[in-house]
């Protein structure tokens, strides 16, 4: 069971600061990973965190080598 609740797609939006079209036009083009229940679509958290990374420039600092950016 979800320990953690599952994000609509306003809340997604709102958290990432763009429009519902923008997060429903990732979820129908699989950038996103969500779940369907009905007609409405929810984000797990981690999904949403993973969809973040994915697009960040630089890897986080932990698995940074030295000298490579």
């Amino acid at each position: 069971m979800a320990q953690k609740p599952l994000l609509t797609v306003r809340e997604t939006s709102e958290l990432l600061k763009v429009r519902e079209a923008t997060v429903r036009t990732w979820i129908r083009d699989n950038q996103l990973r969500a779940i369907k229940f009905g007609r409405d679509w929810r984000v797990r958290e981690e999904d949403l965190e993973a969809f973040i990374e994915a697009r960040a420039n630089i890897r986080p600092s932990r698995e940074r080598k030295i000298g490579v950016a």
